[in-house]
Order: C-alpha cells, then sequence, then structure tokens
C-alpha cells in the first residue's frame, strides 16, 4: 500500500485504482485527488481478491470523457494475426458496457487502420493463436490509448459476427484444431473483410438501475423477447438474436453475475438496428425479477445515444428517472397500479358465481372511494384511491379516464392466473391513449404499457404483528454473504455512514445508516449468509431526526 501511495503522486491525478488480474469494473476505483486513496486501495483490492482471487493492484492516469473502442483479433498457429474491425462500447456503467456496436459510428477509415495496425502490433507481441479483443480508449481529440488486452471471446462477439457474416466460435475451434486462417476466413486471410450494415447489442442485467444498478434476484415467471430469428452469422435482413442461458421457471441466483441475457440486432443502417433493438425490447415480456429491460429501450432511444455522442462516464452521470428507468416515475407507478386495481376488480367479478352483472366496485354510499394498497419493487407502498361502477375513476384526477377493458374468457377459472394471460386496460391520460398488459400472478402483479414495465406486490390487508419490523430496520436487498461489520452494537452513527458491508453477485454492496442515531441491533455477523428481507442491523434514530421526520 505504501509503494501505491508513493507512486500515486507520480503518475497523477485524476487517477485509476484497478485489479490487475480483473475486468468488468470490479476492484476498480476512480479518484479525482488524493483524499480517500488509502481507503480505496483497500477497497479494490478486497474486491479484486473476491472476483479475481489476486489483490495486485494497478494504477494508472485516468481519461474522464474518452470513448471506448476495440478491435477483434484472431490468430492461428502459423503466425498469422489479423483484426476484424471495431466494436464502440462507450455506453457504460460502473465501468461495465452496456451497449455495444459495430462498426463505431465515430471511426474514420483512418482511424480504424491507425487502430487495427496496433491491435495486431500487440497481438503479435505475444505470439497470440485465436480470438483476441484489444481496447482502447479513444480521447476527444482523436487520439486513442492502449487499455488492455482481452485473451478470450468477448460478451460482445456478436456484433462483429453480424456485420461480417462469420462465426467467431467456429473459428476458435477451427484454430484450435490447427486450421489456418486462410482456410477460416472468408476469401482467406489476405482479404480485409468489408462490415456490411450494423448491429447492436445491448447486456440485459437482473438489476434496478433506479437504486444504484442493485443486483435482483428471484424467478424468472416470463421471459418472452419477440423477433428472434434463427440464422442470424448472414446479413441480409432486419433481425433480432437472443444469447441467454435462462428462460421462464428459472432461478436468478447470487452467485453468479447479475447479466441474463444478450440482445443483439442487425440491420442496414444503425438508425435502423436502433429502432428494431428498441422496439423489440420495448414489446419484450420479462417478469419476476427487476430488470434494466426499460433503461435499455430508452437508452436507444436518447438524442446522446442516436446522435452517437455518447462517452464512457455519460452514463454515470445521468438522470435515470429522465432516461426511463425501470422507476419511470411516480405517476406511471401510480397509472399502473390503478390499472392493476381495475384488472383485480375485474377478475374478481368474473369469478362471482352469482351477480356477475352487477358492476366492479359497486356501493351504496357513493361519495366515499375505494382503496387498494400494493408495494413497488423498493418496497414502498403506493395506495390507489378509486371510485367503482360502470366507468372506473382515479380519485382526484379529472385528466384520467378508463376507456375500455378486456378480460380474458377464462378469467374466473381457477386456471387463468397460470395462463399467463394479461388483463387489457385502456386509459387515457390527459388526451393521450395507453393500453395496460397487466399479468395477475397470485400476490405479484405485471404491468406492461408505454410507461415501461412496473412491478407491484398486492399488500394484505391484514398483517400480523409478529411479522412487524422495528422502527430504523435496514433489511439485505437481496441473498448474499455478509463480508465486514463497521460498527457495534450502542454505538452512535452519522447519516450515510456505512454500518456493514455485504456481497453478492460478484459485487460488494454498503449498507449505510439512514439517519443520524444509535446501532440497537446487529443480528448478522461477518461470513454469514443471509436471505432477502433479513433484519442487517436496526438504527435508533436521534431525538433530532425523530423531530424532523415527525
Amino acid at each position: 500500500d505504501g509503494a501505491l501511495l508513493d507512486a500515486a503522486e507520480d503518475v497523477g491525478y485524476p487517477l485509476m485504482v484497478k485489479a490487475a488480474a480483473g475486468g468488468g469494473g470490479r476492484g476498480m476505483r476512480l479518484l479525482r485527488d488524493g483524499s480517500g486513496l488509502a481507503q480505496a486501495i483497500v477497497a479494490a483490492r478486497s474486491e479484486a481478491i473476491s472476483a479475481f482471487g489476486s489483490g495486485e493492484l494497478i494504477l494508472e492516469r485516468a481519461l474522464i470523457r474518452p470513448r471506448h473502442v476495440e478491435i477483434q483479433v484472431f490468430g492461428d498457429q502459423y503466425g498469422t494475426i489479423v483484426h476484424l474491425g471495431e466494436r464502440d462500447c462507450s455506453v457504460q456503467r460502473r465501468h461495465q458496457k452496456v451497449i455495444e456496436e459495430s462498426p463505431c459510428p465515430v471511426a474514420t477509415p483512418e482511424l480504424r487502420t491507425q487502430m487495427g495496425a496496433a491491435a495486431v502490433a500487440a497481438a503479435r507481441a505475444v505470439q497470440y493463436v485465436g480470438a483476441g479483443t484489444v481496447e482502447f480508449l479513444l480521447a476527444e481529440d482523436g487520439t486513442f490509448y492502449f487499455l488492455e488486452m482481452n485473451t478470450r471471446l468477448q460478451v460482445e462477439h456478436p456484433v462483429t459476427e453480424a456485420v461480417l457474416g462469420v462465426d467467431l466460435v467456429a473459428m476458435q475451434i477451427a484454430v484450435a484444431e490447427g486450421r489456418p486462417l486462410s482456410e477460416v476466413l472468408p476469401g482467406g486471410s489476405s482479404v480485409e473483410l468489408a462490415p456490411k450494415g450494423h448491429a447492436i447489442e445491448v447486456r440485459l442485467y437482473a438489476e434496478d438501475p433506479a437504486a444504484g444498478y442493485q443486483p435482483q434476484s428471484g424467478k424468472l415467471s416470463r421471459f418472452d423477447i419477440p423477433g428472434v430469428v434463427g440464422e442470424f452469422t448472414n446479413p441480409g435482413r432486419v433481425g433480432i438474436r437472443l444469447d441467454s442461458g435462462v428462460g421462464a421457471g428459472d432461478e436468478i441466483g447470487t452467485f453468479y453475475d447479475a447479466m441474463i441475457a444478450k440482445v443483439i440486432a442487425w440491420a442496414p443502417t444503425r438508425d435502423q438496428a436502433l429502432r428494431a433493438l428498441s422496439g423489440s425490447l420495448a414489446a419484450a415480456r420479462i417478469h419476476g425479477v427487476v430488470t434494466n429491460r426499460d433503461l435499455l429501450v430508452n437508452l436507444l432511444r436518447d438524442p446522446v445515444v442516436v446522435e452517437s455522442r455518447m462517452d464512457t462516464t455519460w452514463l454515470d452521470g445521468a438522470d435515470l428517472t429522465a432516461l426511463g428507468s425501470a422507476a419511470t416515475g411516480d405517476d406511471a407507478t401510480l397509472m399502473s397500479a390503478f390499472a392493476a386495481t381495475i384488472a383485480i376488480a375485474e377478475v374478481d367479478r368474473a369469478k362471482r358465481p352469482v351477480q356477475q352483472r352487477i358492476a366492479s366496485g359497486f356501493r351504496n354510499v357513493v361519495a366515499a372511494p375505494l382503496s387498494r394498497s400494493f408495494n413497488d419493487s423498493n418496497g414502498d407502498a403506493v395506495t390507489v384511491e378509486w371510485f367503482g361502477g360502470r366507468d372506473f375513476t382515479l380519485a382526484g384526477r379529472d385528466d384520467v379516464t378508463v376507456t375500455g377493458v378486456a378480460v380474458p374468457p377464462d378469467a374466473g377459472t381457477s386456471t387463468f392466473e397460470e395462463s399467463g394471460q394479461p388483463v387489457e386496460v385502456d386509459i387515457d391520460i390527459d388526451g393521450l391513449g395507453y393500453r395496460f398488459c397487466v399479468y395477475l400472478d397470485s400476490e405479484r402483479v405485471d404491468v406492461e404499457s408505454a410507461l415501461g414495465h412496473i412491478a407491484l406486490r398486492r399488500t394484505p390487508r391484514f398483517v400480523d404483528p409478529a411479522d412487524q419490523l422495528s422502527e430504523g430496520s435496514l433489511l439485505a436487498p437481496m441473498p448474499g454473504s455478509i463480508v465486514s461489520i463497521e460498527v457495534s452494537v450502542g454505538d452512535e452513527v452519522t447519516e450515510g455512514q456505512t454500518l456493514l458491508v455485504m456481497e453478492a453477485m460478484k459485487m460488494q454492496h454498503t449498507i449505510s445508516s439512514p439517519y443520524a442515531g444509535t446501532v440497537g441491533e446487529l443480528p448478522a455477523g461477518a461470513g454469514q449468509q443471509v436471505d432477502a428481507g433479513a433484519v442487517l442491523a436496526v438504527v435508533q434514530p436521534s431525538s433530532t431526526d425523530q423531530q424532523e421526520q415527525s
């Protein structure tokens, strides 16, 4: 640590602390100045040991607003090394790629030639065999800098396959079998393949962007992405490719990375590829866990991406609510909960053994609204006050009108919830029409609309007092293990102070105090495995905070 602290002054700031054996943003910390360097070294090393089994760190000067452009290289056992074009991976969060595309929309022929030559030289210097990627950071002035070489086939390799019409996995196997590139590459190794059209890939994660990209776990109840075609390595028509190891009914656990799928689009132009990919994702039905689906849709439609003005830091500083992440805003949540309320009421009416013609929500005291409560994906309460009858009305909202409800014919049967059919609720909101597709899965309700996917859970009318939590209880956001406990029972803590660190899905997560107070309980211990929702700590607020809250 001392050597790193001394070397930091020579490297200069801004500075990047990185795991030497790492990747994907793990074991990495960015520092604008020297404050916090010692803590950053400790945290990066701990994360690096956990993720890669090595605590070795490196320091390097950081570029603040670069693009991330990489070159696909390939070498055989006979000394032939070629490059297969470039990919732009500039849309990132926490140094983890979110959107990748080929070719790079800002690469000139001259830049492509220079980067390709540098990548081939790097691969030749280590006598590389097989598929590999040489990554560069492209500065705003057009200069580029070597970042690292990934000696493997990367997650984003499908976009290269799509624009070149090759199968990199088959090539990898053929080269390992001893075949020369002259036999493996279309046209031979002396022919430079020209990209056809444009390909874009997004990484679909089980995570909540609005909650700091917090990984999610649970069972996928639905996993349907439309427009997927079978053969995808030969460009020619607009199509969607899906690379995934999960499907409906699978459990998203906590022992692996949060990425559950890659979704790739190819089209003759970049604009067409953006539209095809965003359209397919917008029509997807992915239920059971919160994902970054809505964020991806809105990123693909955002002017910064459409006009190709992104850099590696853009998403970290973006307003995720404005971009339309999974939490599309309070109004979207309320409208979705209102649609869910109508759907539940109409399904309940269909289940009546008698008097099915009486309108849902009928009551003698028509002046008093009915009420239904839900919890959103963050556990926050969402209460809908509404008036039933033949025309549903949202209390206090004159700009909301229900124009139609379509209930599946088998809504009154015991198998309806298992059928996967939605109740369709059409609502006019301030002159704009929206269709809400409401999926009822026991206590869980998934609502899909142009406002995005909103996951709700029905709140029970009565709660067992034994299940109620103490005030100030901090719960585990997901299953994981406790890495360290930073405080003791009885300690006075400040707002935002770290109480403990837990690890899940190959990432460390800090649990902080929501306000100033006193640590009352610490039920969990270091090294302990905990379930989602387990109480990790109880902080009793100080008298000042109690007065402010009241």
